[in-house]
């Protein structure tokens, strides 16, 4: 079967920076032993993989090269804000440079790089961790199958057979 949208893949990824090469990824799913399992077509992904997930495989192996703004967008200036260290669950071990998650007032969370830390706030810079960069990587399909109606009435994917048990 050939995904497309409304289908489930999981498939196993590696991501760098495509500019050096030689740097450690930034994140890998083999390191947490199981693959990604993402419903195409519902904006789980960055529009960039998930463009190049459709018309994909079980056993396909490939790599590709994403610029920011089909990742994870163009660095924006002006993002940086104060934050009382109350909202931060961590704060006496932040240090600058520290990709962070923060409780927002909607009850959301945002990930968040931590810009200057001060004796009762912390400065943070908005911008996803890796706006601004072209990013590398290496995909391998595990598997593809149509979407359960439940993964399609929820939006996204569930593990197995896509249908809730329990």
């Amino acid at each position: 079967m050939r995904s497309e949208n409304n289908s489930v893949v999981s498939f196993h990824y590696s991501v760098r920076d495509a500019v050096d090469a030689a740097a450690e990824p930034f994140d890998d799913s083999r390191r947490r032993g199981k693959p990604m399992l993402a419903l195409l077509g519902h904006g789980q992904l960055v529009p960039g993989v998930e463009k190049a997930l459709v018309g994909r495989e079980a056993g396909e192996n490939f790599e590709i090269e994403i610029a920011p703004e089909d990742a994870y967008g163009v660095y924006q200036e002006g993002l940086l804000q104060r934050v009382p260290k109350k909202y931060f669950r961590d704060a006496q071990h932040l240090k600058p440079g520290m990709s962070t998650v923060l409780q927002t007032r909607e009850g959301g969370q945002r990930m968040v790089t931590v810009h200057k830390v001060g004796m009762t706030s912390v400065d943070v810079d908005h911008n996803h961790p890796l706006a601004g960069k072209t990013l590398h990587f290496a995909i391998e399909i595990i598997d593809v199958r149509a979407a359960a109606p439940e993964e399609l009435q929820h939006g996204h994917a569930h593990p197995g057979d896509g249908h809730s048990h329990g």
